[in-house]
């Protein structure tokens, strides 16, 4: 037999099938790197991500403890600056009280006969040598309490928040507070709670010469006439209980009106704002505050009770140091109220 010649030329068909052969090999190496590559870049991704979230754990570490250094840098100011201010103040008192005393001293000194009257002649005067005491007196700016809020003007943003520290579910409640009012409109809101259901549970307003005590809605409301003088203090209470709807409004410890069936069987529910000096129209749901609304002038001494007060205990809330008989639910001097807008706190 001839033997096999393996080094003879291929001919054009091998030649085709050696391409195909071989560009399919190509194709199918191709395939492999592509398929490859994603998992490559994947890994690549992943250990840079994990070396940016190392750097930036690091450095919110470094600012973080940076930012709290700095608060704690100005609340130790702030305290500092407290506590001279404190110092300041007694100081100055204290000088204040010298400076009457040596006044007091040299009028003794120069007015003899105005400290011992009975050294004037008189047939009535019995002589003596005991002093006579001169008195200084120093009226109170606020009735019965240290301090005020003043709304300097009727806007949008001035009111003031207050913060009970228990619960707003009330069957019943008495609420008192003095204020002193600018000029009252249609409606003047001294206080309003709402809830985001209802912005209306209970109000306390003046209509002019007139103070309104609404409970649940606007429907139900007490009026007393002619009680409210702009400019002059005020002191208000309202009592409400829900078994038979009972309300009264007090006016400078008197009873200025009374009803029955105002929102009988209500109870008002917890979850709600209090405010001095506006109303949330519509609260949560799309509300805002109304500037002809406001209240301008100034109240202080806004105590809150889940009962109603017997008529003793709200005639005595109207006389002597009325801040010293404090609310369980909200206590004037005691409870957190924050001003906003431009009210401030006044002394």
């Amino acid at each position: 037999a001839a033997a096999c010649d393996c080094q003879r030329e291929h001919s054009k068909w091998d030649k085709l099938f050696i391409m195909l052969e071989n560009s399919q090999m190509k194709e199918n190496m191709m395939l492999q790197a592509l398929d490859e590559l994603p998992g490559l870049q994947l890994q690549t991704l992943k250990a840079e991500l994990s070396q940016l979230t190392t750097t930036l754990a690091g450095t919110l570490a470094t600012v973080t403890s940076q930012v709290v250094a700095q608060v704690e840098q100005v609340l130790q100011r702030s305290r500092e600056q407290a506590e001279e201010a404190r110092r300041l103040r007694e100081w100055e008192q204290g000088k204040v009280l010298e400076h009457v005393l040596q006044l007091s001293h040299n009028v003794s000194r120069s007015f003899p006969p105005l400290m011992n009257p009975c050294k004037i002649k008189s047939p009535k005067c019995a002589p003596t040598d005991k002093p006579v005491l001169t008195y200084l007196t120093i009226s109170q700016t606020f009735p019965g309490c240290e301090t005020a809020i003043l709304f300097p003007m009727r806007s949008r943003k001035i009111f003031g928040s207050v913060h009970p520290t228990s619960a707003m579910t009330l069957s019943s409640f008495t609420a008192c507070i003095w204020l002193k009012v600018t000029e009252a409109l249609d409606k003047t809101i001294v206080f309003s709670y709402g809830t985001r259901f209802n912005p209306y549970e209970v109000q306390l307003y003046l209509s002019r010469g007139s103070a309104v005590l609404a409970v649940a809605s606007a429907q139900h409301k007490l009026a007393a006439s002619n009680v409210v003088t702009p400019g002059k203090w005020l002191h208000l209470c309202g009592t409400w209980s829900s078994e038979n709807g009972s309300a009264s409004l007090w006016a400078q410890g008197q009873l200025a009106a009374s009803a029955w069936d105002v929102a009988g069987a209500h109870t008002i529910p917890a979850g709600g704002i209090l405010q001095l000096g506006q109303e949330k129209n519509g609260c949560c749901a799309g509300g805002g505050f109304d500037e002809a609304l406001a209240f301008s002038g100034k109240l202080t001494g806004f105590n809150l009770w889940d009962r109603v007060l017997s008529p003793a205990e709200v005639t005595a809330q109207s006389v002597g140091d009325t801040c010293g008989s404090r609310g369980n639910v909200v206590g004037w001097g005691v409870t957190e109220v924050l001003p906003y807008g431009g009210a401030q706190f006044v002394s």
